[in-house]
């Protein structure tokens, strides 16, 4: 029978997790958002993020990774549910999608994922799970074609000058450099995240654009 788990100590299990030597974890440096706008984007009209508006997009991309992510998750596979609304600014929740693999990007799988958005700290912490109850009470597996993981989304720095801060931890069984390469190439090629691009388009409604 499939397990539950409605009152998990997100923050705890991530940084357990992440300090566990066997576990494979990459933090991406924290990006300069307005920076790399500048450097690298041409953009229908100026625009400098406020950290406020960085964090909406997070916000709503917890909810929504289908809008924010298309790129990874399967158009019409994302959910939430076992939602307890928000209580001295954090939200919990159970998010599913069926995502692509991080080795394996022409396979899609269903990942399952236990959500606490602070909107304190201005941080979304996923614990992936193995399997969970569905919102009629029927169990969920999660794929099995990649190990569990367990995310960080966050903003940090200056409101005129915020900062996107990023970070994974893979339950292996021992260290796979495997998993790592695709966000070393992520941090490598040097532009935002997409989700990033897409809040600036289809939410604040500006084109945008990278430069060749």
């Amino acid at each position: 029978m499939a397990i539950a788990y409605p009152n998990i100590e997100h923050e705890p299990l991530f940084e357990q997790a992440w300090n566990d030597p066997a576990h494979t974890r990459f933090e991406i440096p924290p990006l300069d958002v307005n920076r790399i706008l500048a450097e690298r984007y041409e953009l229908e009209r100026p625009l400098q993020l406020t950290r406020a508006q960085l964090w909406d997009m997070e916000a709503r991309k917890a909810r929504r990774p289908d809008l924010f992510i298309p790129y990874v998750v399967e158009p019409g596979s994302a959910a939430v549910w076992d939602d307890r609304g928000e209580n001295a600014g954090v939200e919990r929740f159970v998010r599913k999608s069926r995502q692509r693999l991080w080795l394996q990007p022409e396979r899609h799988e269903l990942i399952l994922e236990q959500t606490r958005v602070d909107h304190i700290q201005q941080k979304v912490t996923f614990i992936g799970a193995a399997e969970y109850f569905d919102a009629d009470g029927a169990t969920l597996q999660a794929g099995e074609g990649q190990p569990i993981f367990h995310v960080i989304h966050g903003v940090g720095g200056e409101e005129t000058r915020p900062l996107n801060l990023w970070s994974v931890v893979f339950l292996t069984p021992q260290q796979d450099s495997r998993l790592l390469a695709p966000f070393v190439r992520m941090a490598f090629e040097g532009w935002l995240p997409g989700y990033v691009e897409i809040y600036i388009r289809d939410n604040l409604k500006i084109g945008i654009s990278r430069r060749s």
